[in-house]
């Protein structure tokens, strides 16, 4: 048999674990990262002058900040308010986030031909169950949405979301696929034995995803579906815990 790439990997994908801010929807479209940035980090200048230096985050990247403060003070006391503050922002955000195109149709035919969907993304739970509410899609996921914990030590690259999609959806990582948009969806899905589609909307997500030494990278989720449409149904769902 010579399937293709693509086609082999989704073959033996029981299960499908997706990032969730890039490959289902662009969650900053109307609500913009910068403006939630600027409130972090005024935050933590406020509580903890100095925490973070030049160089060490990205201005528009709200959750490079908060890991970049983790990383340099994770018992801090304020980085459970940065957390709660983030959280907050998200679900405002995810109540106007523009969908990736055919990301909905992607999910709404792997959840029909049997397969069991999770998220695993460092945004917010609450904030993800927002816009699956909003398009209603949360059947094809509940329960199995794993978002940052409220203590977010544990970000990606760690696999702790990815261990806990495993753990509720009762697969074998052997058994899954996730579909993700930067190196640390990369890293974690490959420390926790996960096959990995890398998704790249512009040229500088494929190159870092290339340099991560991703090999499967796709620039449209019509790519991914295309391929999942003449496929043969999963023969098992894993069951919901």
């Amino acid at each position: 048999m010579n399937a293709t790439p693509l086609p082999a990997a989704l073959d033996s994908a029981k299960c499908v674990f997706f990032d969730f801010d890039g490959p289902i929807c662009r969650l900053f479209s109307a609500h913009p990262a910068g403006l939630i940035a600027g409130q972090l980090l005024d935050l933590l200048d406020h509580w903890a002058p100095r925490l973070l230096g030049p160089g060490m985050y990205r201005p528009n990247d709200p959750l490079g900040i908060l890991s970049a403060a983790l990383q340099v003070a994770p018992d801090h006391e304020v980085i459970p308010t940065a957390e709660q503050l983030l959280t907050q922002e998200e679900q405002k955000a995810a109540r106007h986030a523009t969908s990736t195109p055919d990301a909905h149709a992607l999910i709404e035919e792997l959840d029909g031909q049997g397969r069991a969907l999770a998220i695993t993304s460092n945004n917010s739970a609450a904030a993800i169950r927002v816009y699956l509410d909003r398009h209603g899609l949360a059947p094809c996921f509940s329960p199995h949405v794993h978002g940052r914990r409220a203590d977010p030590i544990r970000l990606k690259p760690d696999p702790d979301c990815l261990w806990r999609a495993l753990e509720s959806t009762g697969a074998m990582p052997g058994e899954c696929l996730m579909i993700g948009d930067s190196p640390s969806d990369w890293k974690a899905a490959e420390t926790a034995g996960v096959n990995f589609v890398g998704y790249a909307r512009a040229p500088h997500k494929a190159e870092a995803l290339e340099q991560a030494g991703v090999r499967l990278i796709v620039h449209s989720m019509k790519e991914i579906l295309d391929a999942i449409s003449g496929a043969a149904p999963a023969a098992v769902r894993p069951p919901d815990n």
